[in-house]
């Protein structure tokens, strides 16, 4: 793995890790991990392969991908303060970060450092996947799904629990009967 990439690997496992913490759901809760998550797509996903059962293996890893995200928007407290929401994730919500973002880099040093590769290889010609972009494509688009969903989750829960309340005294327009 290249600087680069323990970097970005580290620093979307460490993103959830802010949430931990309460903070306002603002415009930064969403763009950080959205753009470093583009910034991966944009370095790494050159192709999506859709040879042999190339797109079976994109698909189940998105899917797992979106299951993850969405889990995790769900056990992420979402709350209203004043004219605030808030946000803080909760432990299920940081260990399936963890466990989605960590399983990537788990699975890279496996097939690069652990002896995985032939057994990638192995797998990869038995269940007719045609190359290591397959894999590549996968996994970056296992990682888009998985923040794109979660932070879905998260939006349309503090919608939902913004839309039953009155707007704010600065926001309101009088009436004249």
């Amino acid at each position: 793995m290249t600087t680069t990439e323990w970097i970005t690997d580290i620093a979307l496992i460490l993103v959830v890790f802010r949430q931990l913490r309460e903070g306002r759901l603002d415009l930064k809760t969403f763009l950080i991990p959205l753009g470093i998550v583009a910034y991966v797509a944009h370095t790494y996903l050159d192709s999506v392969p859709t040879g042999g059962n190339d797109l079976m293996l994109v698909g189940a890893l998105m899917g797992a991908g979106a299951v993850l995200g969405i889990a995790g928007g769900v056990y992420t407290r979402v709350r209203t303060a004043g004219e605030h929401t808030l946000i803080k994730a909760g432990a299920v919500s940081a260990i399936l970060w963890v466990l989605g973002m960590g399983a990537r880099m788990g699975f890279q040093l496996w097939t690069e450092h652990g002896g995985g590769a032939d057994d990638v290889a192995r797998f990869s010609l038995a269940h007719h996947i045609t190359s290591d972009q397959a894999w590549v494509a996968a996994f970056v688009l296992m990682a888009l799904t998985e923040v794109v969903t979660r932070l879905a989750t998260i939006f349309v829960r503090s919608r939902m629990l913004t839309a039953g309340q009155p707007a704010p005294a600065a926001n309101r327009v009088a009436v004249r009967p």
